[in-house]
């Protein structure tokens, strides 16, 4: 009888790390730091270079991260039929703790899928297009959005027609647009590619 107690015992505690280590081998890896090595995937330029928010994405079926000179970009990738759909994680820069719009930070990410965006704001992303911009809190979303126009969605609510469509062309030049929360950031972006596309 004890035999068979410690045999089930034994059995129920190789069950339970069985499941542990399928917890631990789906959990998604963490975010990596932004450094001068990252470079845009659809700009072919370091990402550190430009202002606004940035992202990551971890695919399966490569080691280094896709870097994105804005958050849309990320976002269009998920979108795209011709991206590769082997996504891991999602990370994008957290506004909510940028130091401004110039310096959106090198650490400081989020989970894309648990932010909050900010769509159709006056503040344009790394190469000068519309942005949605995330925030891993709701408040400094509405917050933003207040001063800076705009409305917030979760990340399953951005349009897709805002990210790939029309409305979402670009404007070619940032010029003198307040930074985060009002602070000038004097950049300029880049001129605006013809397909409306923001890179």
């Amino acid at each position: 009888m004890r035999k068979t107690l410690l045999l089930a015992a034994f059995a129920c505690a190789l069950a339970l790390a069985g499941c542990n280590d399928q917890k631990t081998a789906e959990a998604p890896p963490p975010p990596q730091e932004m450094t001068a090595s990252a470079i845009g995937h659809y700009c072919g330029m370091n990402v550190v270079e430009h202002p606004g928010p940035k992202a990551q994405i971890i695919l399966k079926s490569r080691k280094q991260p896709v870097w994105f000179s804005s958050a849309r970009d990320a976002i269009s990738f998920t979108m795209l039929p011709e991206e590769p759909k082997d996504i891991r994680a999602i990370y994008v820069s957290d506004m909510a703790k940028a130091s401004n719009w110039a310096e959106p930070g090198t650490t400081n990410w989020v989970d894309a899928k648990q932010a909050s965006f900010v769509i159709g704001s006056r503040m344009k992303g790394g190469m000068g297009g519309d942005e949605a911009v995330p925030f891993s809190d709701k408040g400094a979303a509405e917050k933003f959005a207040a001063e800076n126009g705009g409305r917030v969605v979760a990340f399953a609510d951005v349009p897709k027609d805002y990210v790939l469509g029309a409305t979402a062309e670009m404007t070619g030049a940032v010029g003198e647009n307040p930074g985060l929360y009002g602070q000038p950031d004097g950049h300029r972006g880049a001129a605006a590619p013809k397909d409306g596309h923001a890179h």
